[in-house]
């Protein structure tokens, strides 16, 4: 056979053409072998069949078979779904070339213009299981021998994209370099089609071409004409890219890729690494292809400090420029923070070269993300119609964290090539639009785990990838917009302008007659403005009590003054309806601010205006849930006061049992938060603490508070850009600080200081803490009656009582029997003397982690065995092009995508004997691919995560921005019409329910938050607990004992609240369904 591929030319050119990897030698190659067969490049599909029947090489014939299996899907009904239908791509790079792929198997005549002259992008594309498969169908193994060979999928956008260039040379797709797309042409005659503006000078055929559809794919910096672009704009982000050597040498082979870490659930490893070199980063990622390739985000100040950019400017293309960036600074900074990524196990590392010969390394700004309003548009002009469709960037600009760009930018190009298809067979333009907009709104929704799962099975037809598929859910009357007849007015389509006179809150008229309703029938309250009616306290109680019978009833205000009934109610609306002060108690009963007072009323409204109530017994909405409340606020704020407590606590043994009026804040009757009871506390109000702030002036800087400024934490009143930690002035969220009674400065969990030797000495982060009980966190599924107990039934603890370190002061305590109830459904962690718990589950992901052993040395973790990552690199470096053994790697990817129960179960069970795997290769590649997309999850969920808080910070600061102009002028225009400051009114309101809004969103995702960091931290936990049970029982040293019964504990107390975090989030879907 080889003889045979040196004796005839067209087989020698054909074997060039599949090992090129440059791509000018692709395109030579492939001029020769057709110059060797007599065939003209760019014939389309009857130039493949051509070629197909007269290269009849052994070498060919599998790939042949692979091309011609996707080629005879019904879908192409042999290539002739689209054979009159001619099209223009602009754009060579993945997303261009996967879509003039598709158009070319629909029997289309596909003109590709790419202004590029090659291939130089060496960074690295994270892919999805259907991703993995597609390019498998396509004859990826047999142009890169190397794809998906190891324990991570990726792949080199350079390679990428020579792999999918082969392909559509293949089947006869005609391209032109060096080729600039400027614009269209219209038709300048009626009879005459579509034309490209192209520079410099294209050849007379290609300038002279007319089509009739034209996909870009040309980058998100350019968007055709007509097309509206959206900007998502979050905080400054930074992003680095570098690419080192990868000269595959025995100690490169065994250096474990990172498939990605973020500070968001491992804050341990940064904080480690800011220690050893300076660098602060966000996260880091690190992929081993052609080259060794590292992704991070790193902090503006950090780099600043540490001389990577010279000065500080608002600009970000200033900031970034390269006037402004010292390029040996940045090459120090990357070194040092891959060196310690990996443990300096790649030894000296040596920058890849770019297109220009300069080292691979980029600075970039990802603060803002473009993406399209919509997919596609037609253009028509004296009869001649031109479909216009977007894919890749410059549809959806990329959050790279996510490693999302290739998989929807693929998904995007079957949904445009299926666009096209409808075209062709004679849909209208206006529903050829409406499916293309409906199948546009799935793609910024899709992952792997809501698609469907059956890889092998995806076609063009989009039924066959997305599960909830209604290619109706976009009508035509709303892309009539998208339809643009040149010859017409302009203004002959409806305006899509939203209606600026309706108000989405309603006017303060609405608002007080609300307020009026739901107060009505209770003695003394008589509501008759948002002002001084509201000064006495008892309207906003009988509000509260209204919306939520048995927390407070009406006769415990008997000789309760103003001031006190006022702060009770704030408090007990903030702890159980979720809504946060925004003007203190003096305020209240002061008339102070009234528009503080209606801000903080509206919320009331928004939330509770379409629930029904009753007349204020235990039937009434408390039992049906609050459409509106969100309950993540109501669980952070627990949360948030569960982490108090133990300061709390400490204070009051410090004093000798006394507590201190701090801590004498209102306590509700519903026993709020059962595991730590407390001394009985009558209907007091909070402490004077609370009123430091006023409401109008920030706690900690001393400035004026604007009301959408306002940020009530721990009863005082801040502005949410001084709410940071004391230490690293990183943004706090609920249910992730405390403040330290010492200072009394404000930390987040991950540097607050400790008074006294710590137990664990690791990762000290959210999910570190114990959290509320379940039955607390569920409190708006169902109703907290009233149990106020008598007087004197919690017996005090003795103030010269001694304690004991390490044990708290035992109290008697009286329990009602609703609060025996409750007390016997927690859970509880078993005291020492019980019989130990049973070992926790394995599941195979852990298994597959223990088996990597030493694949976490960049993340802290020791390495055992790098025998296991040896064998990996090994087989990879001896991939044969046989087509056995390619069939082979694709039943192992099979594996990889879906296991069933059967197969996992027989994984567990070799994965438990570790002198079994070494005889089971595929086996133990599937467990470590099993290992690495367990952390992928994790960290694209956290990064998505970390973009939409920053999103929401940012929105927030535009909202506060907004609205202090309007409360400046509602404040300062006494002279002003009527209307306009009815006007004013309604768009305060209106900026009062999108910051609410807002934040009930960021406390669901700070509840995704915690998740992760309890994730992370079991997993930690999981592996160090692994290490004492697989030793010998008769090996193990007391000291050993005594630490992995620590360690099991910790590991149940973390399995304990990761459950409350499931059945919080269960009892939230569940109320959302009723």
């Amino acid at each position: 056979m080889a003889s045979s591929a040196s004796t005839n030319p067209a087989h020698a050119h054909f074997e060039s053409f599949l090992q090129a990897q440059l791509c000018q030698d692709v395109l030579s190659s492939f001029q020769g072998l057709c110059g060797a067969l007599g065939l003209e490049p760019g014939g389309g599909l009857p130039q493949y069949r051509k070629l197909k029947a007269q290269l009849n090489y052994w070498s060919a014939k599998s790939l042949w078979a692979k091309l011609d299996k996707r080629a005879e899907q019904p879908v192409y009904q042999q290539g002739r779904a689209c054979a009159r239908t001619k099209c223009l791509v602009v754009g060579a790079g993945p997303c261009g070339l996967r879509a003039a792929v598709e158009l070319a198997l629909l029997g289309a005549r596909v003109v590709l213009v790419e202004k590029r002259t090659k291939f130089s992008r060496h960074n690295v594309l994270h892919l999805w299981p259907f991703t993995i498969h597609d390019l498998r169908a396509l004859g990826a193994k047999k142009f890169y021998g190397r794809f998906c060979t190891g324990t991570l999928d990726h792949i080199s956008i350079r390679q990428l994209q020579l792999l999918l260039l082969k392909v559509v040379l293949l089947l006869g797709v005609e391209i032109h370099w060096g080729v600039t797309f400027t614009g269209l042409q219209p038709p300048p005659k009626k009879g005459s089609g579509w034309r490209a503006r192209l520079q410099p000078h294209p050849p007379a055929p290609l300038a002279n071409y007319e089509f009739d559809v034209l996909i870009s794919a040309a980058g998100g910096k350019f968007v055709p004409e007509g097309f509206t672009v959206r900007e998502m704009r979050g905080k400054l982000a930074i992003g680095i890219t570098v690419n080192f050597v990868n000269r595959r040498t025995v100690e490169e082979t065994q250096v474990p890729e990172i498939s990605g870490v973020a500070r968001i659930y491992n804050q341990s490893f940064f904080q480690s690494l800011l220690k050893a070199t300076g660098i602060d980063l966000e996260n880091i990622v690190y992929y081993k292809d052609d080259t060794h390739y590292f992704v991070m985000t790193a902090k503006k100040q950090c780099l600043l400090r540490l001389g990577v950019l010279r000065q500080d400017w608002p600009e970000i293309d200033r900031l970034l420029g390269s006037a402004n960036v010292v390029p040996e600074a940045l090459q120090r900074f990357v070194r040092a923070a891959a060196d310690f990524a990996t443990n300096g196990k790649l030894g000296k590392l040596e920058f890849a070269r770019d297109a220009h010969g300069r080292p691979d390394i980029s600075a970039f700004d990802f603060t803002s993300m473009m993406r399209a309003e919509s997919s596609a548009r037609v253009q028509e002009k004296d009869g001649a119609r031109l479909l216009l469709g977007l894919v890749g960037d410059c549809l959806v600009e990329p959050f790279w964290p996510l490693g999302t760009g290739v998989a929807r930018g693929f998904l995007a190009a079957f949904d445009a090539a299926w666009m096209v298809k409808r075209w062709a067979e004679g849909a209208g333009p206006l529903e050829v639009l409406a499916e293309r907009e409906s199948l546009y709104q799935l793609l910024s929704q899709t992952s792997p785990e809501n698609m469907h799962r059956n890889v092998a099975q995806y076609e063009l037809d989009p039924a066959t990838r997305y599960p909830t598929l209604n290619l109706r859910a976009v009508t035509t009357h709303q892309v009539q917009d998208l339809y643009d007849v040149m010859t017409k007015e302009p203004g002959r389509r409806p305006s899509d302008k939203p209606d600026a006179g309706k108000p989405a809150t309603g006017t303060q008229e609405e608002l007080l007659r609300w307020c009026r309703e739901q107060t009505a029938g209770y003695p003394g309250v008589h509501v008759t403005d948002l002002s001084s009616s509201w000064a006495d306290g008892r309207a906003l109680c009988a509000l509260v009590h209204r919306l939520r019978p048995g927390l407070l009833e009406p006769a415990e205000l008997r000789g309760v003054g103003a001031l006190e009934a006022t702060a009770w109610a704030l408090k007990v609306a903030e702890h159980e309806l979720g809504i946060p002060p925004v003007l203190s108690a003096k305020a209240v009963v002061a008339g102070s601010d009234p528009l503080g007072l209606i801000a903080y009323l509206s919320h009331f409204h928004s939330t509770f205006k379409n629930t029904a109530h009753g007349p204020g017994g235990p039937e009434g909405p408390a039992r049906q849930g609050f459409p509106g409340t969100s309950s993540a606020v109501l669980f952070l704020g627990k949360l948030q006061r569960t982490l108090q407590r133990p300061r709390a606590q400490e204070n009051r043994e410090d004093t000798g049992g006394k507590k201190p009026r701090l801590e004498g804040e209102a306590k509700t009757p519903s026993t709020e938060e059962p595991p730590v009871p407390e001394s009985d506390v009558p209907p007091t109000p909070p402490s004077q603490h609370q009123e430091a702030g006023a409401g109008d002036l920030c706690a900690l800087c001393g400035e004026h508070l604007y009301i959408l400024e306002r940020l009530c934490a721990d009863g005082r009143f801040f502005h949410r850009s001084c709410f940071r930690c004391h230490t690293c002035e990183a943004t706090l969220w609920p249910g992730g600080y405390q403040q330290h009674p010492g200072d009394g400065h404000f930390y987040c969990l991950q540097h607050l200081p400790q008074e006294g030797p710590e137990e664990d000495g690791g990762d000290q982060g959210p999910g570190s803490q114990d959290l509320p009980a379940a039955e607390d966190a569920s409190l708006p599924s169902g109703p907290s009656p009233a149990t106020t107990p008598p007087e004197g039934t919690r017996a005090a603890p003795s103030p010269g009582q001694p304690t004991q370190p390490t044990q708290p002061t035992r109290r008697l305590i009286r329990l009602s029997s609703l609060e025996r109830q409750r007390l016997s459904s927690l859970r509880l962690t078993p005291e020492p003397e019980l019989e130990p718990p049973p070992k926790p589950p394995r599941g195979c992901a852990a298994l597959a982690r223990q088996a990597l052993e030493g694949s976490f040395v960049g993340w802290g973790m020791p390495v055992q065995s790098p025998q296991v990552l040896a064998t990996e690199e090994e087989q990879e470096q001896s991939v044969s092009s046989s087509e056995e053994e390619e069939e082979e790697e694709e039943e192992a990817a099979g594996e990889t995508m879906a296991l069933g129960s059967d197969m996992e179960q027989a994984l567990l069970t070799f994965a438990k004997n570790s002198g079994t795997m070494s005889k089971y290769p595929t086996w133990q590649r599937t467990l470590l691919r099993r290992a690495r997309e367990e952390e992928m999850k994790r960290f694209c969920k956290a990064q998505a995560v970390q973009r939409r808080l920053h999103e929401i910070e940012t929105a927030l600061g535009d909202l506060e921005a907004e609205g202090m102009k309007v409360e400046l002028a509602l404040r300062s225009q006494g002279g002003s019409p009527e209307q306009q400051k009815t006007l004013w009114m309604e768009q305060l309101l209106q900026l009062v329910q999108k910051k609410n809004s807002l934040l009930a969103e960021e406390a669901e995702l700070m509840i995704t938050v915690q998740e992760l960091n309890l994730e992370e931290k079991q997993w930690h936990l999981d592996q160090e607990l692994r290490g004492y049970l697989n030793q010998e029982g008769a090996l193990k040293t007391p000291a050993d004992r005594q630490a992995e019964e620590q360690l099991l504990k910790k590991l149940l107390d973390v399995v304990n609240q990761r459950d409350t975090l499931i059945r919080f989030q269960e009892e939230l879907r569940l109320s959302e369904l009723a």
